[in-house]
């Protein structure tokens, strides 16, 4: 790999990561950028995109625990729900046909946006308390097993719930750190045993990943709530209609 070559990885990681850690969403912008700009195969993609998040997870992670914006109480069912589906979805990613599941987290976070955009200053800081362990351990299921099958790793999927749920922005983002570490690790471990993982890429997008990350984190815990929610808002917005878009152009092109 040429020295061009590592520096755009860095470069594409670090972009990613702070968007991660900043309002929990970036790692939709990194399997399409590999695939479709560095042409490397989807399936290796995927698996170097959730190698990757392993260390951004860790970071992110730390960085919202040392802040006490982790909602611990709630993340373990999560845990529990979306470490095996990762593993499933990781295997089940050589197969499974993905336009119906882009359509899908397509309308769904285009969705959220709105709804959170519309409600944005009617968050409530116990909702969480009203969601039951197997309501978690589902939620974090579809995310593990979605997360892994397109590369997504985790945030994409869960920050439009849990803003529909109305939990608390930085709960939201930070639960979205503390989920990436357990899916992306399991992801991983399927990845390997497919035989699909570049572990020198992995690494590469990891530095970049965990550097943006670290940054977006703190960032995000200097922001007022009410602009970061909007933030976060506005980019579900953005992701969701360009991820339709594109899926409509796919169907008209074909």
């Amino acid at each position: 790999m040429t020295a061009v070559g590592v520096a755009m990885l860095l470069a594409l990681g670090l972009v990613s990561g702070l968007m991660i850690g900043c309002i929990g969403i970036g790692g939709v912008i990194l399997v399409p950028a590999l695939a479709y700009i560095g042409g490397v195969p989807i399936h290796a993609a995927i698996a170097a995109a959730m190698a990757g998040y392993i260390l951004t997870g860790l970071v992110g992670t730390l960085v919202f625990a040392s802040n006490k914006t982790i909602r611990w109480d709630l993340s373990g069912a999560l845990w529990l729900g979306a470490m095996p589906a990762a593993l499933f979805g990781a295997l089940a990613a050589s197969i499974a046909p993905g336009r119906w599941l882009e359509a899908v987290i397509g309308a769904a976070t285009l969705l959220s946006g709105a709804h959170a955009l519309a409600s944005r200053d009617r968050t409530d800081e116990s909702a969480g308390e009203t969601l039951s362990s197997p309501v978690l351990a589902t939620i974090g299921a579809g995310v593990g097993f979605v997360s892994a099958l397109s590369g997504t790793g985790g945030p994409l999927t869960l920050v439009p719930v849990l803003m529909w749920l109305k939990l608390p922005v930085l709960a939201v983002i930070g639960l979205a750190q503390a989920i990436q570490l357990p899916i992306a690790l399991l992801a991983t471990a399927g990845n390997l045993y497919a035989g699909t993982v570049d572990l020198t890429l992995g690494a590469l997008l990891g530095v970049g990943l965990s550097l943006g990350t670290w940054i977006g984190a703190r960032l995000a815990h200097s922001m007022p709530r009410r602009t970061l929610r909007a933030i976060v808002s506005i980019v579900l917005l953005l992701v969701g209609g360009a991820i339709l878009i594109k899926i409509v152009a796919q169907h008209l092109s074909a």
